[in-house]
Protein backbone atom coordinates (compact mmCIF):
# COMPACT_ATOMS: atom_id res chain seq x y z
CA UNK A 1 0.00 0.00 0.00
CA UNK A 2 1.22 3.51 -0.73
CA UNK A 3 2.25 5.75 1.92
CA UNK A 4 1.03 9.14 0.67
CA UNK A 5 1.87 12.34 2.58
CA UNK A 6 -0.11 15.62 2.03
CA UNK A 7 1.65 18.64 1.77
CA UNK A 8 -0.38 21.65 1.96
CA UNK A 9 1.79 24.80 1.23
CA UNK A 10 0.96 28.33 0.32
CA UNK A 11 1.59 32.37 1.97
CA UNK A 12 0.48 33.04 5.31
CA UNK A 13 -3.17 34.24 5.39
CA UNK A 14 -4.07 32.11 2.57
CA UNK A 15 -6.04 29.57 4.83
CA UNK A 16 -3.67 26.66 5.35
CA UNK A 17 -4.76 25.74 8.72
CA UNK A 18 -8.46 25.87 7.55
CA UNK A 19 -7.40 23.85 4.85
CA UNK A 20 -5.95 21.05 6.76
CA UNK A 21 -8.49 21.08 9.59
CA UNK A 22 -10.97 20.02 6.77
CA UNK A 23 -8.97 17.49 5.65
CA UNK A 24 -8.78 15.97 8.94
CA UNK A 25 -12.37 15.92 9.13
CA UNK A 26 -12.47 13.31 6.11
CA UNK A 27 -8.97 11.67 6.47
CA UNK A 28 -8.03 10.00 9.53
CA UNK A 29 -4.67 12.15 9.99
CA UNK A 30 -2.62 13.89 12.19
CA UNK A 31 -0.95 17.21 11.25
CA UNK A 32 2.40 18.27 11.31
CA UNK A 33 3.05 21.82 11.38
CA UNK A 34 5.93 23.33 8.77
CA UNK A 35 6.04 26.87 10.51
CA UNK A 36 9.36 27.80 11.34
CA UNK A 37 7.85 29.80 14.82
CA UNK A 38 4.81 27.81 15.96
CA UNK A 39 7.56 25.36 17.42
CA UNK A 40 8.07 27.72 20.07
CA UNK A 41 6.27 27.93 23.34
CA UNK A 42 4.73 31.75 23.59
CA UNK A 43 4.42 32.92 20.43
CA UNK A 44 0.84 32.10 19.66
CA UNK A 45 -1.01 34.93 18.16
CA UNK A 46 2.12 36.33 16.52
CA UNK A 47 2.46 32.58 14.43
CA UNK A 48 -1.43 32.55 13.85
CA UNK A 49 -1.31 28.88 16.10
CA UNK A 50 -4.32 26.84 15.67
CA UNK A 51 -6.50 27.64 18.44
CA UNK A 52 -6.60 25.43 21.44
CA UNK A 53 -10.06 23.73 20.71
CA UNK A 54 -8.48 22.97 16.79
CA UNK A 55 -5.32 21.55 18.92
CA UNK A 56 -7.16 19.40 20.87
CA UNK A 57 -9.69 18.07 17.79
CA UNK A 58 -7.31 16.93 15.66
CA UNK A 59 -3.42 15.67 16.80
CA UNK A 60 -1.02 18.32 16.03
CA UNK A 61 2.83 17.62 15.90
CA UNK A 62 6.17 20.20 16.22
CA UNK A 63 4.25 22.75 18.16
CA UNK A 64 5.23 24.43 21.36
CA UNK A 65 8.41 21.90 21.63
CA UNK A 66 10.74 24.75 21.91
CA UNK A 67 11.85 27.55 24.60
CA UNK A 68 12.04 30.69 22.58
CA UNK A 69 15.48 30.49 23.65
CA UNK A 70 16.13 27.36 21.88
CA UNK A 71 18.38 27.30 18.54
CA UNK A 72 16.32 25.07 15.84
CA UNK A 73 17.24 24.42 11.91
CA UNK A 74 16.01 23.39 9.36
CA UNK A 75 17.62 19.46 9.38
CA UNK A 76 16.52 19.37 13.17
CA UNK A 77 13.13 19.97 11.50
CA UNK A 78 13.50 17.24 8.67
CA UNK A 79 14.72 14.42 11.12
CA UNK A 80 12.11 15.51 13.53
CA UNK A 81 9.47 15.56 10.90
CA UNK A 82 10.87 12.11 9.44
CA UNK A 83 10.35 10.41 12.69
CA UNK A 84 6.86 11.94 13.68
CA UNK A 85 5.64 10.91 9.85
CA UNK A 86 6.67 7.40 10.64
CA UNK A 87 4.91 7.43 14.08
CA UNK A 88 1.39 8.90 12.38
CA UNK A 89 2.04 5.88 9.49
CA UNK A 90 2.51 3.48 12.17
CA UNK A 91 -1.43 4.59 13.62
CA UNK A 92 -2.80 4.18 10.28
CA UNK A 93 -3.50 7.43 9.61
CA UNK A 94 -2.36 10.10 6.82
CA UNK A 95 0.56 12.84 7.77
CA UNK A 96 -0.58 16.27 6.57
CA UNK A 97 1.75 18.60 6.63
CA UNK A 98 1.17 21.93 6.79
CA UNK A 99 2.98 25.34 6.57
CA UNK A 100 4.93 28.35 4.68
CA UNK A 101 8.32 27.69 5.55
CA UNK A 102 10.14 26.86 2.28
CA UNK A 103 13.18 25.60 3.39
CA UNK A 104 10.87 23.60 5.87
CA UNK A 105 9.18 21.52 3.20
CA UNK A 106 12.09 21.69 0.90
CA UNK A 107 13.85 20.00 3.24
CA UNK A 108 11.83 17.15 4.24
CA UNK A 109 10.55 16.34 0.49
CA UNK A 110 13.78 16.89 -0.78
CA UNK A 111 16.42 16.94 1.67
CA UNK A 112 19.07 19.24 3.52
CA UNK A 113 22.53 16.86 2.48
CA UNK A 114 24.52 17.45 5.53
CA UNK A 115 26.54 13.84 5.65
CA UNK A 116 29.31 14.38 3.58
CA UNK A 117 32.81 14.21 5.94
CA UNK A 118 33.53 17.87 7.19
CA UNK A 119 37.24 18.95 6.40
CA UNK A 120 38.24 21.92 9.49
CA UNK A 121 41.66 22.42 8.18
CA UNK A 122 39.83 23.25 4.48
CA UNK A 123 37.12 25.52 6.24
CA UNK A 124 39.92 27.08 8.01
CA UNK A 125 41.69 27.91 4.87
CA UNK A 126 38.25 28.90 3.12
CA UNK A 127 37.40 31.33 6.14
CA UNK A 128 40.76 32.76 5.05
CA UNK A 129 40.21 33.14 1.93
CA UNK A 130 36.99 34.54 2.75
CA UNK A 131 38.78 37.06 5.23
CA UNK A 132 41.62 37.89 2.21
CA UNK A 133 39.65 38.70 -0.48
CA UNK A 134 35.89 38.61 -0.20
CA UNK A 135 32.81 36.66 -0.71
CA UNK A 136 33.46 37.11 -4.45
CA UNK A 137 37.01 34.89 -4.88
CA UNK A 138 34.73 32.17 -3.28
CA UNK A 139 31.88 32.25 -5.48
CA UNK A 140 34.41 32.21 -8.10
CA UNK A 141 36.20 29.14 -6.78
CA UNK A 142 32.60 27.55 -6.73
CA UNK A 143 31.65 28.44 -10.35
CA UNK A 144 34.66 26.77 -11.23
CA UNK A 145 34.01 23.56 -9.91
CA UNK A 146 30.11 23.31 -9.79
CA UNK A 147 28.53 25.86 -11.27
CA UNK A 148 25.18 24.11 -11.54
CA UNK A 149 25.18 24.96 -7.45
CA UNK A 150 26.64 28.01 -8.49
CA UNK A 151 23.90 29.40 -10.06
CA UNK A 152 21.64 28.55 -8.15
CA UNK A 153 23.35 30.75 -5.29
CA UNK A 154 24.05 34.40 -4.42
CA UNK A 155 27.59 35.22 -3.22
CA UNK A 156 26.66 36.90 -0.40
CA UNK A 157 25.28 33.57 0.96
CA UNK A 158 29.00 32.91 1.59
CA UNK A 159 28.12 30.07 4.33
CA UNK A 160 26.35 27.92 1.22
CA UNK A 161 28.75 28.57 -1.18
CA UNK A 162 31.72 27.61 1.14
CA UNK A 163 29.47 24.14 2.11
CA UNK A 164 29.24 23.68 -1.31
CA UNK A 165 33.02 23.81 -1.95
CA UNK A 166 33.86 21.75 1.05
CA UNK A 167 31.53 18.89 -0.26
CA UNK A 168 32.94 18.64 -3.76
CA UNK A 169 36.72 19.12 -1.95
CA UNK A 170 35.54 15.77 -0.10
CA UNK A 171 33.69 13.55 -1.94
CA UNK A 172 34.70 14.90 -5.71
CA UNK A 173 31.01 15.22 -6.35
CA UNK A 174 29.00 18.32 -6.68
CA UNK A 175 26.78 19.27 -3.95
CA UNK A 176 23.14 18.98 -6.21
CA UNK A 177 24.15 14.92 -7.34
CA UNK A 178 24.02 14.48 -3.19
CA UNK A 179 21.16 16.86 -2.80
CA UNK A 180 19.64 14.16 -6.35
CA UNK A 181 20.59 11.28 -4.63
CA UNK A 182 18.85 12.13 -1.20
CA UNK A 183 15.67 13.53 -2.83
CA UNK A 184 15.23 9.93 -5.02
CA UNK A 185 15.62 8.00 -1.84
CA UNK A 186 12.75 10.13 -0.28
CA UNK A 187 11.06 9.64 -2.91
CA UNK A 188 10.55 5.93 -2.72
CA UNK A 189 9.48 5.62 1.11
CA UNK A 190 6.31 8.06 0.07
CA UNK A 191 4.29 9.52 -2.33
CA UNK A 192 4.05 13.07 -1.58
CA UNK A 193 1.02 15.11 -2.68
CA UNK A 194 1.75 18.94 -2.84
CA UNK A 195 -0.81 21.18 -2.63
CA UNK A 196 -0.70 25.38 -2.98
CA UNK A 197 -3.23 27.80 -2.15
CA UNK A 198 -3.29 30.93 -4.55
CA UNK A 199 -4.95 34.24 -4.19
CA UNK A 200 -5.73 37.34 -6.17
CA UNK A 201 -2.82 39.50 -4.53
CA UNK A 202 -5.15 42.64 -3.82
CA UNK A 203 -7.32 39.90 -1.76
CA UNK A 204 -4.10 38.08 0.25
CA UNK A 205 -2.90 40.94 1.01
CA UNK A 206 -6.13 42.20 2.64
CA UNK A 207 -6.20 38.85 4.38
CA UNK A 208 -3.05 40.43 6.02
CA UNK A 209 -4.70 43.22 7.05
CA UNK A 210 -7.23 41.97 8.42
CA UNK A 211 -5.34 39.38 10.69
CA UNK A 212 -3.08 41.81 11.95
CA UNK A 213 -5.79 43.91 13.05
CA UNK A 214 -7.21 40.98 15.15
CA UNK A 215 -3.84 39.97 16.51
CA UNK A 216 -3.72 43.56 17.95
CA UNK A 217 -7.54 42.99 19.13
CA UNK A 218 -6.81 39.79 20.77
CA UNK A 219 -3.84 41.22 22.63
CA UNK A 220 -0.64 40.34 20.74
CA UNK A 221 1.01 43.41 22.34
CA UNK A 222 0.51 42.17 25.61
CA UNK A 223 1.64 38.88 24.57
CA UNK A 224 5.08 40.48 23.57
CA UNK A 225 5.10 42.48 26.98
CA UNK A 226 4.71 38.68 28.43
CA UNK A 227 7.74 37.05 26.56
CA UNK A 228 9.84 40.13 27.52
CA UNK A 229 8.87 40.27 31.25
CA UNK A 230 10.12 36.02 31.45
CA UNK A 231 13.43 37.68 30.91
CA UNK A 232 13.42 36.33 27.00
CA UNK A 233 16.33 38.76 24.81
CA UNK A 234 14.47 40.86 22.69
CA UNK A 235 17.22 39.86 20.19
CA UNK A 236 16.25 36.21 20.28
CA UNK A 237 16.47 33.90 16.69
CA UNK A 238 12.76 33.69 17.68
CA UNK A 239 11.45 36.98 18.30
CA UNK A 240 13.43 37.65 15.16
CA UNK A 241 10.71 37.60 12.85
CA UNK A 242 7.63 40.10 10.97
CA UNK A 243 5.24 41.04 13.89
CA UNK A 244 7.71 40.28 17.31
CA UNK A 245 10.05 42.85 16.08
CA UNK A 246 7.61 45.17 15.10
CA UNK A 247 6.01 45.26 18.77
CA UNK A 248 9.73 45.22 20.18
CA UNK A 249 10.16 48.16 18.46
CA UNK A 250 7.08 49.88 19.86
CA UNK A 251 7.68 48.70 23.66
CA UNK A 252 11.04 50.10 23.86
CA UNK A 253 9.76 53.51 22.32
CA UNK A 254 11.48 53.36 19.06
CA UNK A 255 8.11 53.74 16.89
CA UNK A 256 4.14 54.57 17.82
CA UNK A 257 2.16 52.10 17.96
CA UNK A 258 -0.25 52.85 14.67
CA UNK A 259 3.77 52.60 12.94
CA UNK A 260 4.20 49.29 14.43
CA UNK A 261 0.84 48.10 12.85
CA UNK A 262 1.59 49.52 9.41
CA UNK A 263 5.13 47.94 9.33
CA UNK A 264 3.48 44.50 10.66
CA UNK A 265 1.15 44.59 8.00
CA UNK A 266 3.76 45.77 5.31
CA UNK A 267 6.37 43.23 6.36
CA UNK A 268 3.65 40.49 6.23
CA UNK A 269 3.05 41.46 2.58
CA UNK A 270 6.63 41.46 1.88
CA UNK A 271 6.79 38.10 3.24
CA UNK A 272 3.95 36.42 1.29
CA UNK A 273 5.58 37.38 -1.51
CA UNK A 274 8.68 35.58 -0.88
CA UNK A 275 6.54 32.77 -0.13
CA UNK A 276 5.20 32.67 -3.42
CA UNK A 277 7.84 32.91 -5.40
CA UNK A 278 9.66 30.16 -3.53
CA UNK A 279 6.66 27.82 -3.64
CA UNK A 280 6.25 28.50 -7.19
CA UNK A 281 9.44 27.40 -8.62
CA UNK A 282 8.25 23.53 -7.04
CA UNK A 283 6.36 22.64 -10.56
CA UNK A 284 4.98 19.13 -8.22
CA UNK A 285 2.96 21.43 -6.57
CA UNK A 286 -0.71 21.48 -7.76
CA UNK A 287 -2.20 24.84 -7.36
CA UNK A 288 -5.45 25.79 -6.16
CA UNK A 289 -6.67 29.18 -6.86
CA UNK A 290 -9.19 30.80 -4.08
CA UNK A 291 -11.19 34.12 -3.58
CA UNK A 292 -12.58 33.18 -0.11
CA UNK A 293 -12.37 31.15 2.78
CA UNK A 294 -15.49 29.25 2.02
CA UNK A 295 -14.40 27.86 -1.01
CA UNK A 296 -11.44 25.82 0.85
CA UNK A 297 -14.25 23.52 1.87
CA UNK A 298 -14.55 22.60 -2.01
CA UNK A 299 -10.45 22.17 -2.03
CA UNK A 300 -11.09 19.69 0.84
CA UNK A 301 -13.28 17.44 -1.01
CA UNK A 302 -10.64 17.56 -4.56
CA UNK A 303 -7.80 16.46 -2.48
CA UNK A 304 -9.40 13.96 -0.39
CA UNK A 305 -11.03 12.29 -3.80
CA UNK A 306 -7.03 12.41 -5.05
CA UNK A 307 -6.67 9.84 -2.17
CA UNK A 308 -8.66 7.48 -4.09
Amino acid sequence: MERIILVIVGPTCSGKTHLSLKLAQSIPSEIISADSRQNYKFLDIGTAKPFKVELEKVTHHLIDILDPSENYDVSMFEKDAENTIEEIFNKNKTPIVVGGSGLYIKALIDGIFDTADKDEEYRKELHQKRKEFGNEFLYKELIKVDPESAAKMLQQNWKRVMRALEVFHTTGEPIWKHHQKQSSSKEKKYLLKQFGLNWERKILYDNIDNRVDKMIAKGFVEEVKNILSMGYDKNLNSLNTVGYKEIIQYLGGEISLDRAIELIKRNTRHYAKRQLTWFRKDKRIQWFEVKNFNELDQVAKNITKSMD
